[in-house]
């Protein structure tokens, strides 16, 4: 009776000591379910809802530290993304709910509602990065889709509704105080009972029947309040989640072609801890390579970068035996070539220029006048208005080799932008130009904040890398043989440049891209000269 009466005393104190520090996430716990292990039988899963946990049965990875780190980091800035990285010990000493409440504190207090667009423009790269191919070929054989999260809605919406297809997405909701993120999260027992709601499209869950079907981990999805609908759960361990391999991009629903953010890798607490330490040291090196390339002729700049671990990679055809810079360069001053190639960064054209050894001018559509100011190359602005852009273009051609980025904005994924057919217009015969940058820290673009800062950032990286490559040249005239407009022209050297990186040509163009991702589109303001 002793014992019996001891152990229903330290169950109560359990109980209690684990409400206290957050760690359940549910007072219903799946009583009634049958547990299964995995993997399931997805032949029967199209008649059925299939209920999945994110952070357990879909995600390799059940570490939501790293996607914390990204809103820290990208919406707030490395001021408070090294206070969470110092805070991540002491994180890993608390509860789980206790520790995602202290992390939700750190990234989002202060952070204005209506200008958070991570949960489209950053986190789904990241995520699907981490998705399992087994948790995803579950969740995709279903018939409705509903996804539940212990992180914040607003991150993992985006994600899973336009990358993953799926309809109903549980989470976390935030406080809002002013159009600001206070910090705070909203009581679990509200979101969990409108996420019911929602997924049951009606208040009685026995009219649901049997078929419904729980997706997650053996750590804590069984646990979740949501899984006491479902007829069965499959549960999976975490050593097998770790044999899961990494979804294709070619079972995307959507593929991932734009995406912003300055980090170009998964920040883990040792690798965020890498950057910080890199970043004393990548600061002066930046300075240090924008100096060589702003002040020193390209013969002795390029080496001296190059010995700072900037790598360079220089591939021109086939029949041309001594380099570009002999075959479109100093050779033949009597004719001047038209450069077209697809858009990385802002500095293309400063490294075909550097290719040619040579000075060249470059068009730009809609860059911040601090980068017209700081580039060592001319470069002139168009309008966007077709006759005069022409106009202006022809002039310059006229006067030396011009650069032409017909994309109209970079694109960081395999992919090519709609080519726009200006270019085909201006002469007989074009140039294409092949470009590939490879960067392991910083990317080095951006669709909002500081553009300017966007050359540096790719200079920031300990190893950046360009590759150069001149392709046979072109005639705007016809193509094998055949008469053609400037529209298959564009599309012609689309291909062609597609068909040496090995990218994919697309219709897509740079308004798609900002709206998207900033949510404008993409036109810098600037203040009109009174004449």
């Amino acid at each position: 009776m002793a014992s019996k009466a001891f152990s229903k005393s330290f169950l109560s104190f359990y109980r209690f000591l684990r409400r206290r520090l957050g760690n359940r996430r549910s007072n219903t716990p799946v009583s009634h379910a049958n547990l299964q292990k995995w993997p399931p039988s997805l032949d029967r899963l199209s008649s059925q809802t299939v209920v999945l946990d994110v952070e357990g049965g879909l995600l390799r990875s059940s570490s939501t530290f790293p996607y914390f780190m990204l809103v820290a980091l990208e919406a707030g800035g490395f001021l408070r993304g090294l206070l969470l990285l110092l805070l991540y010990p002491l994180l890993c000493c608390f509860s789980q709910e206790l520790a995602l409440k202290v992390m939700v504190m750190v990234c989002f207090i202060g952070i204005k509602e209506s200008n958070f667009r991570l949960g489209r423009a950053v986190l789904p790269k990241f995520f699907l990065e981490d998705v399992g191919l087994e948790g995803y070929q579950a969740l995709k054989r279903g018939g409705r889709k509903v996804c539940l999260s212990g992180l914040p809605r607003i991150m993992v919406e985006g994600f899973l509704k336009e990358y993953l297809g799926v309809e109903v997405v549980v989470g976390r909701e935030l406080k809002v105080v002013r159009g600001y993120y206070s910090g705070f999260l909203e009581k679990m027992e509200v979101e969990e009972s409108l996420g019911l709601k929602a997924m049951v499209g009606q208040d009685e869950k026995e009219e649901l029947g049997g078929g419904v079907v729980g997706f997650g981990s053996c750590s804590k999805s069984s646990q979740h309040h949501l899984f006491s609908l479902c007829q069965e759960v499959h549960l999976v361990s975490e050593s097998e989640k770790s044999n899961w391999q990494v979804l294709p991009r070619e079972e995307y629903r959507k593929a991932l072609v734009f995406h912003d953010g300055r980090l170009a890798f998964r920040p883990t607490p040792l690798a965020t801890l890498g950057m910080f330490i890199w970043l004393p040291f990548g600061l002066p090196l930046t300075i240090f390579r924008s100096v060589v390339f702003l002040l020193l002729p390209y013969r002795i700049s390029i080496p001296i970068v190059t010995f700072t671990g900037l790598k360079n990679r220089l591939i021109f055809p086939s029949n041309s035996t001594t380099g570009p810079s002999t075959t479109y360069g100093q050779s033949n001053r009597s004719h001047s070539h038209l450069y077209v190639c697809n858009h990385r960064t802002l500095l293309d054209p400063i490294y075909i220029s550097a290719a040619l050894n040579k000075h060249v001018t470059a068009v730009t559509y809609s860059v911040s006048r601090i980068s017209e100011v700081l580039s060592p190359i001319r470069t002139v602005r168009l309008t966007r208005n077709k006759e005069e852009d022409r106009r202006r273009m022809e002039k310059l051609l006229s006067q030396g080799d011009l650069v032409v980025c017909p994309e109209g904005t970079t694109c960081r994924e395999p992919y090519l932008l709609r080519f726009s057919p200006l270019f085909a217009e201006l002469t007989d015969e074009i140039v294409p130009v092949a470009l590939v940058t490879r960067v392991n820290m910083f990317y080095g673009t951006s669709t909002s904040g500081l553009k300017f800062l966007d050359p540096f950032y790719f200079l920031m990286n300990p190893c950046p890398q360009y590759d150069v490559q001149f392709l046979e040249k072109i005639p705007t005239s016809s193509i094998n043989g055949k008469s053609c407009s400037n529209y298959e022209v564009a599309n012609h050297v689309q291909s062609e440049i597609g068909r040496a990186l090995g990218f994919e040509p697309t219709t897509l163009t740079r308004k798609d891209k900002y709206l998207m991702l900033a949510g404008n589109e993409g036109v810098v303001k600037t203040k009109s000269k009174r004449h």
